[in-house]
């Protein structure tokens, strides 16, 4: 027997390996998910993105206990919610999360209003998600991230407060109601600031519609969709491929550009070749419009898209409160108008792209190719279009696929207002256009959703009463 007793303790000691080897990898295993239902609360920095969880009752008291997963981004995990506050958990990336109730964990008696909604993340902010139970079950549960969405912290809340005026992106309600009957001194200075950041933009991307006319005849339909390029490829540089704003602009100037030099090659060279009139070619521009839309939205999707991740900082200069992303969009558009004036009159291609857009056939007898002018043309005439996208849509916070669209009635009426085929016309002309859009939001009762349509107006005006617009010449009409 006493032999026996080494033999049996052995044998216990290696029943217990067993057991313990077993059950690493059960621990192991269960260590993620045991960090995933009780993250660490995140606090945003610049380069820290936060979700977070929000339970409340009909009191707005917090309800603990309660399960929520929050996903998106290949990304998953647990939060519980606590009697002391919200959850918070930091997110790998910035995107759309959805944020889902466990309603197996609500208490009885009480009933969510939504059992799932979405939010999206941004650096240096946390994006908050409220779900409230209330005591009788609603009629129905949407689940969207609309109504019971609360405000990211650090994010505008008031649309003419200042900095966020105008980042609700192009197509927002903007500013709304004043107080008193009337608007202030205060709130006419702010929305001239923010005319005058409209303007410049607008310009940015006019220059090239009149530069086109001025030297083919053609008005181009397709030139707002090369707009939208631009907030397109800024979309991708910062958010996709991680790139350096400056690197970003720098490289949407040269592939907006790119397409221009490739559609002049494959498409109006050759039907300027074959004598194309120009009506037919402007309904060829309509097709290629048609065509770039579905085409960005294919690539983005119809939802709005933010270019800059991280919330605007507003910055106040003269009494006027805009977002520095806004000043220095403003700064850059001033740079390149000058950089512009300067080709057009110092240079000898901009001397003979005048020349074109004066007298196409005299220019061809004092021996410029008004071919390789016109391709010079739709070059420089998209690259700055993708440079307006690129700063409307940091500007204004957002864009979709639709900016252009909703831009090129504004910027043929600033080239109308301005001069058809004078570039001068087309800044005094986005200026004056940008301004009128800005003001008419302080008009008392006048929905701020139509204040796009008074340019329509103006448009109409210019027709009836001076068809060749502010520096036209009456003989550039018909």
């Amino acid at each position: 027997m006493t032999a026996d007793r080494p033999n049996l303790a052995t044998a216990a000691r290696r029943l217990l390996a067993t057991l313990a080897a077993a059950a690493i990898p059960a621990v192991i295993a269960a260590a993620p998910a045991m960090a995933a239902t009780a993250p660490a609360d995140c606090t945003p920095d610049d380069t820290t993105a936060c979700v977070v969880a929000i339970v409340l009752d009909a009191e707005n008291n917090p309800v603990p206990d309660v399960g929520v997963t929050i996903s998106g981004a290949g990304f998953e995990t647990d939060v519980t919610s606590t009697q002391e506050g919200p959850a918070s958990v930091e997110v790998p990336q910035v995107g759309t999360y959805t944020l889902t109730l466990d309603e197996e964990t609500v208490p009885d008696g009480l009933f969510p209003d939504a059992t799932e909604l979405q939010v999206t993340a941004q650096t240096g902010s946390s994006a908050r998600a409220a779900f409230r139970l209330g005591t009788t079950p609603p009629e129905s549960t949407e689940p969207s991230g609309g109504a019971t969405t609360a405000p990211s912290e650090g994010e505008p809340t008031d649309a003419a407060s200042g900095p966020a005026a105008g980042d609700e992106g192009l197509g927002g309600s903007g500013t709304t109601t004043t107080e008193g009957g009337g608007p202030s001194l205060q709130q006419i200075w702010q929305q001239f600031g923010s005319g005058i950041r409209f303007g410049l933009l607008l310009a940015l991307a006019s220059v090239g519609i009149s530069l086109i006319y001025g030297t083919t005849g053609l008005s181009s339909f397709s030139h707002g969709e090369q707009v939208t390029l631009g907030a397109m490829f800024g979309f991708i540089g910062i958010n996709w491929l991680h790139m350096p704003v400056w690197l970003t602009v720098i490289g949407v100037i040269v592939v907006c550009a790119a397409t221009g030099w490739l559609q002049d090659a494959a498409i109006w060279g050759p039907l300027r070749r074959r004598g194309t009139p120009v009506t037919q070619m402007m309904i060829v521009t309509i097709g290629l419009s048609l065509a770039l839309q579905y085409a960005i939205q294919m690539v983005i999707g119809g939802r709005s898209h933010r270019v800059l991740p991280q919330n605007p900082k507003p910055l106040e200069i003269a009494g006027i409160t805009l977002s520095t992303a806004s000043w220095i969009s403003m700064g850059v558009a001033v740079v390149v108008i000058f950089f512009i004036a300067w080709f057009l009159t110092r240079t000898r291609t901009g001397r003979a792209t005048r020349a074109v857009s004066d007298n196409t056939a005299l220019a061809a007898a004092t021996g410029i190719n008004p071919d390789r002018i016109i391709r010079v043309v739709w070059t420089m005439s998209t690259g700055f279009a993708g440079l307006a996208g690129m700063l409307l849509a940091i500007s204004f916070g957002s864009f979709n696929w639709s900016l252009g669209m909703l831009l090129l009635l504004l910027m043929f009426a600033a080239v109308t207002l301005g001069g058809l085929g004078t570039a001068y016309g087309a800044l005094l002309g986005s200026l004056v256009i940008g301004l009128v859009v800005e003001m008419s939001t302080l008009i008392p009762g006048m929905p701020s959703d139509l204040r796009y349509a008074s340019a329509l107006v103006i448009l109409i005006l210019v027709l009836l009463f001076r068809p060749q617009g502010l520096l036209g010449r009456a003989e550039r009409i018909g």
